[in-house]
């Protein structure tokens, strides 16, 4: 693989060249690709933005991102993108990192769907989120320089992304709907699942053991 790719260097170290392989043996190639791109829209929207996140905090966020969508990690019934957190950062403790950068990792990838809040967050999660919404959805793409997005999508290409990726998620989060409570992903079941029904807020507050 190159050095860069349009003007982002990727961090090379013991730790991202291990996360490389191991995400890459347990995800789908779409998911691998994603998850590279990812890193880089993530560092040219911090780099326009004049944030300074670690680079290789910000690929490991990146890289473990979605793990959790394909593998569950642990014996609990929680959102997917808390496996991935949780699975992300025992990765940076066993490898040495400290609690704090383990737990900026962790925050990237547990926040990574949920709306407005990461981008107000520290350098690497907000660059994380970045990079997941212009991959996923396209946000903020016409601000990047088409050049450089067709170099990222020459070395990662998107293939039929659009269909492939949302099945990943029916695929990950279908048997355990029950997580999506709250968060995007109901979206996607609701879409693709027929006898699926999502559980609103109002019914939780109603429906309450509270008399009034």
């Amino acid at each position: 693989m190159t050095d860069t790719v349009a003007g982002i260097e990727w961090p090379m170290t013991a730790a991202t060249d291990e996360a490389t392989r191991r995400v890459r043996e347990m995800v789908s190639p779409l998911v691998f690709h994603h998850s590279r791109r990812v890193f880089l829209f993530g560092s040219l929207h911090a780099r326009a933005l004049g944030l300074q996140p670690d680079p290789e905090l910000l690929y490991l966020a990146a890289m473990f991102h979605d793990t959790g969508l394909l593998t569950p990690f642990s014996d609990a019934v929680q959102r997917f993108e808390l496996d991935g957190a949780d699975n992300a950062r025992k990765f940076l403790l066993d490898h040495g990192f400290s609690d704090g950068a383990a737990d900026v990792v962790w925050q990237a990838v547990a926040l990574h769907t949920t709306p407005g809040i990461p981008g107000r967050m520290g350098p690497e999660i907000a660059a994380t989120t970045f990079g997941v919404l212009t991959d996923a959805i396209g946000w903020g793409l016409d601000e990047l320089d088409a050049d450089q997005v067709q170099e990222i999508t020459a070395v990662h290409p998107r293939g039929d992304f659009k269909r492939e990726f949302l099945q990943e998620f029916v695929d990950g989060l279908k048997n355990r709907p029950e997580t999506t409570y709250g968060t995007v992903n109901s979206d996607v079941l609701e879409h693709f699942i027929p006898d699926f029904r999502r559980t609103s807020m109002v019914e939780r507050v109603t429906g309450s053991a509270w008399p009034q």
